[in-house]
Formats: C-alpha cells, sequence, structure tokens
C-alpha cells in the first residue's frame, strides 16, 4: 500500500511534505513536498512535485521519468491529434489546385476563392483556440477534451462530400465547413499542450511540449506524399479525361481532404477516456483528496499487482487528512486583477505578439507553397508538355515540391528542438529562429532594382553566390542553379521556423500563469498567432498579383523579414522556463494554498503547505 506523510513539528504546525505512491515491485509515483520545519529537509517549493507526476523504475527512486506511460500516451495522442489538424490545414494548398481545375474558370480558382477556402481555417481557428481555452478552464481539461476532435472529423467529411447545385456553389459550402474544421482545431491547441504540460515532469516539460508541435510537419509530408500517391494512381484517368472537364480530379481533392479525418479517428476514444489533469482538480475543483484518486488511477499498471491506495499518516503515526485546496477561484475580477499586474500582461502579450510574427510568415508561405514554387519555376512542366499532361505533371510536381520542403526543414527543424530545449531553453532557441529567418528571408527577397539586374542570357546569372551576395531575388529565380538555391534557402526557413519559434511559442504560454487561467492564456496567446495567419492569408491574396501575377512574392518576403525581426523584440520579454516548476512560473504567491485538518487525538488544528 501507499502513504502519504505529513510532517509536523512540536507546536502543531505542520505542512504535506511527502505523498508517496508504492506497491512491492511497481514502479513508484512520488510526489514530494517539503516542509519548512523539519531541520533535516531543506525549504523548497511545497506543491511544486505533487503536480509533477514522475515514475520511477524502482522503488529506490533510480527510474527515469522518461518512462511515464501516461506522459507517453498524452503525448502520443496530442502528436497524432497534431499530425492529423496540421494534414487538414496544409491539404489544402494541394487540393485548391485541384479545385481550381475542376471548378474554376480558366482552370484555376479566382484570386477570392483561393482566399476563402485557405483563410476560413485559421479564422475558425481564432474562434475554437478562445472559445475552447476558455471552457478547459471553467469545466475542466477532459470533460471539453474530444468534442473539438470531432468537430475536424466531421468537418472533414463534409468537405469531401460537398456537392454543387443551382442554390450552392461548392466553393462556397468548402469555405463554411473548412471554418468549422478550423474551429475545432482551435480547440485542439490549447488542449494538447496544457494537457501533457499540467503532467509532464519539469526536467522533460519542454520536450513534452515540443513533441506536440513537432508532428506538424509529419502532417505536412503526409498530406503531400497522399496527394502525390493519389496523383500516380490517377494518372491513366487524368490523361483519358475530357480536358474541358476532368471529373477524376474531382475524386482526386475529395480523397485528399477526407483522408484527414483517419488519425483523429483513431485517437478520439483515447481522447475521451483520458483522465482530468490532477492540477485542475487541486487548483481548480479544490479537491486534493479527489486529485489523489486520480492520480493513483494514473499510476496502475498491469505489472503492479493489487491495489494501490493513499493513506494518510503524521510523522508520528497520527492521522491528518488534507482535504481541500485554498486557491483563488477563477472569476472576471481575478482575471483582470491577475493580468493587470505588469510582471503578467507583460509576457503574455510578449507570447501573444511571437505568435503572431511567426505565424504571419509560416502560414502565408505553407498555405501558398504552390504559388511560390510556380512564381519561381521549380518544377512547373515545360513548355512543351500541354493538355492533360500538363495537369498530371503539374499536380505531380507539386506533392514533390512541398515533400522535399517538409522533409528537409521542417521536420529535422522540430526534432533538433526537441533535443535541445531542456538543456538550451526556450528563449534562445527562439531568438536564433527569429534572428535567423530575418535575415533568410532579406537574402529570398530583397530584390535589385531593374537598372542594376543582370542582362538576359549573362553567363553570371547561372552563379546562384552571385545572386546570393546580391541579394537579388530575380537573380536566385531567373536560373536553374538559383532557383535549386532558392528552394535550398526555403527549406532553410522551414528549419528554422520549427528549430526557432514555430516550436517554442506554444511553449511559453503551456507553462506559465496559474491553473485556472492556462489554458485561456494558451487560448489568448494561439488565436493571436493565428490572427496572423489570417492577416497574411488576406495580405498574400491581395498583394501577390500587384504588377503582374506572382510579381510581388519577393516584397512580400521583404514584410515577413520585418516580422521576424520584430518577433524576436518580443522575445526578450519573455520568462525562461527551462527546469522550472510550473508553480514557479505561475507568478503567483502560492503561500497557504493548500489547508485542511490534521487529527491529534480530539485536537483540530489547521494544515498550510509551502510554498507551491
Amino acid at each position: 500500500m501507499g502513504r502519504l506523510a505529513y510532517k509536523s513539528s512540536m507546536d502543531g504546525r505542520g505542512s504535506l511534505d511527502e505523498l508517496s505512491l508504492s506497491s512491492a515491485g511497481s514502479p513508484a509515483l512520488r510526489l514530494m513536498m517539503s516542509s519548512g520545519f523539519d531541520e533535516k529537509i531543506p525549504p523548497r517549493n511545497a506543491l511544486e512535485e505533487v503536480r509533477s507526476v514522475a515514475l520511477e523504475g524502482d522503488e529506490d527512486g533510480d527510474g527515469d521519468s522518461l518512462t511515464m506511460l501516461n506522459d507517453k500516451r498524452r503525448a502520443t495522442l496530442a502528436e497524432i491529434d497534431n499530425a492529423s489538424f496540421s494534414y487538414d490545414i496544409f491539404a489544402i494548398n494541394i487540393a485548391s489546385v485541384m479545385l481550381g481545375y475542376v471548378y474554376g474558370h480558366g482552370q484555376k480558382l479566382s484570386p477570392n476563392q483561393d482566399l476563402g477556402v485557405k483563410v476560413a481555417t485559421p479564422v475558425g481557428t481564432v474562434v475554437g483556440q478562445l472559445l475552447f481555452g476558455w471552457l478547459a478552464d471553467v469545466y475542466g481539461r477532459k470533460p471539453i477534451y474530444g468534442y473539438e476532435l470531432m468537430l475536424m472529423i466531421v468537418a472533414s467529411f463534409g468537405q469531401a462530400l460537398a456537392g454543387q447545385a443551382h442554390g450552392v456553389n461548392i466553393i462556397g459550402v468548402i469555405v463554411v465547413w473548412r471554418f468549422v474544421m478550423g474551429v475545432g482545431i482551435g480547440g485542439d491547441y490549447p488542449l494538447s499542450s496544457v494537457i501533457p504540460a499540467e503532467f509532464a515532469s519539469t526536467r522533460i516539460r519542454g520536450r513534452m511540449l515540443t513533441a506536440v508541435g513537432a508532428n506538424q510537419g509529419w502532417g505536412q509530408l503526409t498530406a503531400a506524399l497522399v496527394a502525390f500517391i493519389i496523383t500516380a494512381a490517377y494518372k491513366d484517368s487524368i490523361l483519358a479525361d475530357d480536358p474541358l472537364v476532368l471529373p477524376h480530379v474531382d475524386f482526386m481533392w475529395r480523397l485528399l481532404i477526407g483522408l484527414g479525418c483517419v488519425p483523429g479517428a483513431v485517437a478520439l476514444y483515447f481522447r475521451l477516456t483520458i483522465p482530468e489533469t490532477p492540477r485542475f482538480t487541486m487548483d481548480v475543483e479544490r479537491n486534493v483528496r479527489r486529485a489523489a484518486h486520480d492520480v493513483e488511477r494514473v499510476i496502475v499498471t498491469s505489472t503492479s499487482g493489487g491495489d494501490v491506495g493513499i493513506k494518510v499518516y503524521e510523522r508520528d503515526g497520527r492521522d491528518a487528512i488534507v482535504q481541500r485546496v485554498k486557491a483563488p477561484k477563477a472569476s472576471r475580477r481575478d482575471f483582470v486583477r491577475f493580468f493587470s499586474k505588469r510582471e503578467n500582461l507583460v509576457p503574455l502579450l510578449g507570447m501573444c505578439y511571437s505568435w503572431f510574427a511567426i505565424d504571419v510568415a509560416f502560414y502565408g508561405l505553407g498555405l501558398n507553397t504552390s504559388i511560390i514554387l510556380k512564381a519561381i519555376g521549380f518544377g512547373s512542366p515545360s513548355a512543351d508538355v500541354m493538355g492533360n499532361m500538363a495537369v498530371y505533371t503539374n499536380l505531380k510536381n507539386i506533392s514533390v515540391g512541398n515533400m522535399i520542403l517538409a522533409v528537409a526543414g521542417l521536420i529535422p527543424g522540430a526534432w533538433t528542438t526537441f533535443l535541445v530545449i531542456d538543456f538550451w531553453g526556450r528563449k534562445p532557441v527562439q531568438l536564433l529562429g527569429f534572428v535567423m529567418l530575418t535575415i533568410l528571408y532579406i537574402i529570398m527577397g530583397a530584390s535589385l532594382p531593374r537598372s542594376l539586374r543582370l542582362p538576359d542570357g549573362d553567363a553570371d546569372r547561372r552563379d546562384p553566390m552571385r545572386a546570393i551576395a546580391g541579394f537579388a531575388y530575380h537573380g536566385l529565380t531567373e536560373s536553374g542553379a538559383g532557383r535549386k538555391t532558392f528552394v535550398f534557402l526555403y527549406c532553410l526557413t522551414n528549419f528554422f521556423s520549427n528549430f526557432g519559434p514555430n516550436a517554442t511559442v506554444s511553449v511559453f504560454p503551456g507553462e506559465s500563469f496559474p491553473t485556472r487561467y492556462r489554458s485561456t492564456a494558451f487560448g489568448i496567446a494561439a488565436a493571436s498567432g493565428k490572427l496572423g495567419a489570417v492577416v497574411s492569408q488576406v495580405g498574400f491574396g491581395k498583394l501577390v498579383n500587384i504588377g503582374g501575377e506572382n510579381a510581388f512574392v519577393p516584397h512580400l518576403l521583404e514584410i515577413f523579414a520585418f516580422f521576424m525581426l520584430t518577433g524576436a523584440l518580443a522575445t526578450l520579454v519573455l520568462r525562461e522556463g527551462n527546469q522550472l516548476t510550473l508553480e514557479e512560473l505561475s507568478n503567483e504567491d502560492q503561500d497557504g494554498f493548500i489547508e485542511g485538518r490534521a487529527y491529534n487525538g480530539e485536537v483540530e488544528h489547521n494544515v498550510g503547505a509551502g510554498k507551491l
């Protein structure tokens, strides 16, 4: 049987010191609390380990917290979810080209249609992040976790089954369904980050949160790979189609979008059965005994044998019970009081702007990769390829280009962050990413005046280093070698996005602020990011063709460079959270939050915990 050890001083005062669950031959759960009254134990933050569940491999404390089975479970589910919504978001990058072939005028969507299908999801995401972030703080993580995934699944099916009629335009129907899907995706953001953060041990919390977002790259790769497979499978059908109708391309985009619900369907059952986080139960529901029961459920495994119980003892063997947490209750007044303090408001604003800045560039390019690749002429069908073969070749090349960008930049960048974030820290990674992105976008975007460009046919145009030295977008894109160099630089931007702010912006709010406002604050920061995605999509759609088709692309890259620079400045106001507990990062004095009754014969006295 496990035990909850309660240590008390001679004068009757006491504090909860150690909560340990163990059973013979099974892993031990240590929930350590410190006592300021025991001279043998140095004072430390009292509940910093009660709220960090660390599973050990044996009873003498040599276990590695990386083996925490439920941490692994939560991280895996969150990774599946991130891969799923990343697939759903970025598959439209390729699907929009297919939609253009079938429903567009001149085999392409109009600028407003293209903007609508791409911007609807970020708009819905803003709504979902704010709504579900607030709901998770009001009703708990567990009751809400799963409903947003149902929205994503239903909306994916809805898009795949969308139809055209006299009174309904199919593009409008898709826009509505993508908005609904965006609401579900938005709800996934705070929940899939806050839940792992509130279960993870301090030592690996950065890696847990980074792993959640790292699967975005896999989602984008999967979308491109599925598009490539579908295109290859339908090659003969495309070539045999009526070039004015292309009915099999209609099958292709429906398959591409519809398959996005498969990962979510796999995770749905496990998500609905996940336990409530003990931090929420203690800090918001204010019920320590219920939290202890939830923790007990977490560590029961098939190898633990029988019952894993919790008993409460004073240090001298007399019974003591800590029943309730006297933590502040969430309210509008308390919310305003907390965030009106400079030390709380400034970091939140810094998180909001950092997320806004990176999403301006990340989604501005990520949802328009096919346009960028076409603008530089990379992979476009040659002039002698015509008819349905040109359709097939274009779809295949866009899919391959997206796979290259994911494999060469997004995936290695995210997992590089995973390797270093708990050693190097959050701020250095984010600062490095913003600075490198500023430099790269300047190189890729800055355009020489037309009078200074190389004349047509100049042999030096084939030298990519000469183009880079001149910061010349046109020098990079007007030759084969230059285009390959541009794609290489594009891959570097993806790498430093994920080995940088795109990975870390979700870590800061996930481990900051008190439990009662953590999900709400996360939703506010994430919604600020998706507001940046909306701004970039609207701006990209309205500006890209100024001066000619795709002529404004280099200037858009210059604008992205400005946002990266300001994002680096916003990072400076953030607090480094590496190896700090969630209680230390809450910016709240938590003395006396744990109170209850300790029984000493017929004498009842209060129990006060140390600093959380």
